[in-house]
Parts: C-alpha cells; sequence; structure tokens
C-alpha cells in the first residue's frame, strides 16, 4: 500500500470528470435560477470574468448562462446593484467576485492607494478630488455625467482621454469607489462605504488569509489544482502557496495526485475528491456553447492538458492565420470538447450567424459527427434564444 505523501496515479478522464464537476459543468441546472443563483455561481466558481468584446453576448453573461439556464441579464443586475452579493474588482482581470470575500482585496486597494497603480501614475490628484467631491455632492455618477473635461492624449491603447475617467478607475483600484450598476459597458460609480452602507471597509485579510483563500478558492471550483492554476498570472504568491500546501499534505489535508500526461507538473486534491470521482458520463452529458474566458477554457495550458484541444483565441489574430475563427466558442458535449464554433450574433436581424465550425477530438471522428451535430444544433437553438433576449 502506497504512503499517503505518494502521488495518487489519476488517468486524464478521471481528472477531466473531477475538473467538470467543480465547474459545475456535469448537470444541468447547478445553481437555481434568479439573482441568487449569480450569487452561488459567482461564490462558487470564485469570480467571472468581465470582458468588453461584443461579437455574441459578454463574457460575463455567457458564464453564467453556461451555469445557470434560465438566467436573465436582469439577474446580474440585481445581485451587483440591489442585493450587493457581487462587487467588481481585479482577479487575473476585472471580474464579478463575491460581496462576502471584498476582506480579501482590501490588501490590494491599501496597496493602490499608498502606492499608486502603475496604469494610472499621470492621474493629477485635483483630477481625484474633483470627482469624489461630485461623489459625495450629487451621489452616483457614469462618466457621461462630467461634461467640463479637457481631453488629453492617451499614454496607451486602452486608456480614456478623459482625466476625470481616470481618475474615477484609479479611486476604483483603491477602494475608494466602487461600481455600483452597469449598462452595457457604461459604468456607474458610487462610493465603496455608500454602495454597501459601511461606516468603513472590512478588515483586511491577513498575509495567511489570503494565501489559503487562493488554494481554497482553486479547490473548490478547480477540484484537481497546480501552481499555475491556483496562481494564474499571479507569479508572486506562488511560494506562499506552495508552503501552505506543503503543510496541507504533512497534515494529510491534500493529496499529491501524478496525472497522466502533466509529467514533471505537480497537482493536488482533496482526499474526498479523488475518493468520490463523480461517474463517466454515458456520452450523453450537456453540451456547452463556452465563452473564451470560461474560467475551463481561459487557462490555456490547463485546458489543452486535461482535454488535450488547444483553444486560440484568434481575434487579433491576421485573417489568413485564423484556425478556428475570429471568436471560436470551445463546444463541450459531456466530458469531451468536441467543436470550435466561430459565431457572431446580427442583432438588428436578430439572428446567430455561423461563421465557421471546426471539429476538434472526437468530434473529428466523422461516426460520431451526426450524434454530436444534432445536439450541438440543438444547443445553438436555445443559444440564439439567449443571445437575442432582452
Amino acid at each position: 500500500m502506497p504512503r499517503a505523501t505518494e502521488p495518487h496515479p489519476l488517468a486524464k478522464t478521471e481528472a477531466r470528470r473531477i475538473w467538470l464537476h467543480a465547474q459545475r459543468l456535469d448537470t444541468n441546472e447547478p445553481f437555481g435560477a434568479g439573482p441568487q443563483a449569480v450569487a452561488a455561481a459567482v461564490d462558487h466558481l470564485g469570480y467571472v470574468q468581465i470582458d468588453t468584446i461584443h461579437v455574441i453576448e459578454r463574457c460575463h453573461h455567457h458564464i453564467l448562462y453556461s451555469r445557470i439556464p434560465a438566467y436573465a441579464r436582469a439577474d446580474l443586475r440585481q445581485a451587483q446593484s440591489v442585493d450587493k452579493s457581487v462587487f467588481e474588482y481585479w482577479t487575473h482581470a476585472l471580474s464579478y467576485v463575491p460581496a462576502k470575500d471584498i476582506r480579501f482585496f482590501v490588501p490590494a486597494m491599501r496597496e493602490h492607494r499608498r502606492e499608486g497603480h502603475r496604469w494610472f501614475a499621470s492621474v493629477k490628484p485635483e483630477d481625484t478630488r474633483k470627482v469624489m467631491r461630485l461623489l459625495r455632492r450629487d451621489g452616483a455618477l457614469t462618466i457621461r455625467d462630467i461634461e467640463d473635461d479637457v481631453l488629453t492624449e492617451k499614454e496607451h491603447l486602452w486608456q480614456s482621454r478623459k482625466p476625470s475617467k481616470r481618475a474615477l478607475q484609479l479611486a476604483f483600484y483603491t477602494g475608494e469607489v466602487t461600481i455600483s450598476e452597469r449598462t452595457g459597458m457604461l459604468k456607474t460609480y458610487e462610493l465603496m462605504t455608500r454602495h454597501f452602507g459601511w461606516d468603513k471597509p472590512p478588515k483586511p485579510a491577513t498575509s495567511a488569509e489570503l494565501t489559503a483563500y487562493l488554494l481554497d478558492r482553486a479547490l473548490r471550483s478547480q477540484g484537481l489544482v497546480s501552481l499555475d492554476s491556483i496562481c494564474h498570472l499571479d507569479a508572486p504568491s506562488k511560494a506562499a502557496v506552495r508552503r501552505l500546501i506543503e503543510a496541507r499534505v504533512r497534515r494529510k489535508e491534500l493529496v499529491p495526485v501524478a496525472l497522466e500526461g502533466a509529467g514533471k507538473q505537480e497537482h493536488w486534491a482533496l482526499p474526498e475528491v479523488l475518493e468520490v470521482t463523480p461517474p463517466a458520463e454515458a456520452g450523453d452529458g450537456p453540451v456547452h456553447i463556452l465563452s473564451p474566458f470560461d474560467p475551463l477554457i481561459i487557462q490555456r495550458k490547463r485546458t489543452e492538458l486535461f482535454f488535450d484541444y488547444g483553444h486560440r483565441f484568434e481575434a487579433y489574430v491576421p485573417k489568413e492565420k485564423r484556425l478556428f475563427g475570429y471568436f471560436a466558442l470551445p463546444v463541450l458535449a459531456g466530458s469531451d470538447i468536441v467543436a470550435a464554433i466561430d459565431l457572431k450574433t446580427d442583432r438588428q436581424n436578430k439572428k446567430l450567424l455561423m461563421q465557421k465550425w471546426s471539429w476538434v477530438g472526437k468530434g473529428s471522428a466523422k461516426g460520431a459527427r451526426k450524434d454530436y451535430k444534432r445536439r450541438i444544433e440543438e444547443e445553438l437553438d436555445r443559444f440564439e434564444r439567449f443571445q437575442l433576449a432582452e
């Protein structure tokens, strides 16, 4: 019998099912419906990425739709602006995160307040004083409510020419203001304390608490973790996370895993996750047309390791060099990614346009295509209704 600290061998098919179960993509309605389902999904996943690309529905709505079949955009607005169960802040990208987790983001806010933010180094103190004065006096506002800005030159491609917008963005990162509502991508800014009804912000998490938060969030939403998957685009946190992992392994709270095909890359899981592996699908599990920013897809190397599918985000690739298309969406059927479909929503004519359909993985086998195509087309019908809903 192997010692508890020896790596537990795990086939890729088993690892895939563990991750799909952790992502709640192996069942049809894991969180229920309505604003409460939005809060539950964001809480379980830890974050839902926000992005501006609007070829189809923006990714934050798309990610939630993949796990909440009856999802409506108004549910997210209710959760953010009325229930205040989610809020926006930076994870590896701008994201919705659970409001109950704010204390884990307060250290970053304080650091930005103390040391500034490299993206907004040119913000002038007088611009910050101006927007804070307007917020205190007039209440929540959008950048469109500020009409007396003198436009300046951009310092990088994505920067606004409006000094007030840059000042609001800096105040967002320092935690003085929050985004209380979105209309499309138009943000409404509000004082953080007023939005949440606080006298003062929550006590910041300690370094040890923050490290545990990162590890526990990954274990909950990924099932099987590596240092790269826990600390996605956050290399400075790796040393502390590794020390915590080693301590939990010694206490037999985590099990090292030797994942098929992973080579020297280390993985870990909770003992109970390995003891109760989700049952294998009979090939007819749920079909999901996923966002390229979905948590199952965003870590490209991890997706390729688990699914033998290398997703390419080709929006910024020259047309003649694209393999899957401008905005290809991976298609998950049961436990396999079987296709990548490049879609575009024609909102004026109220239809979903098929740009390109590429078979990948098991979908490349001609004998399986007929059944996959039928099931994917059924999901495309539902996906189109979601795209065109108000």
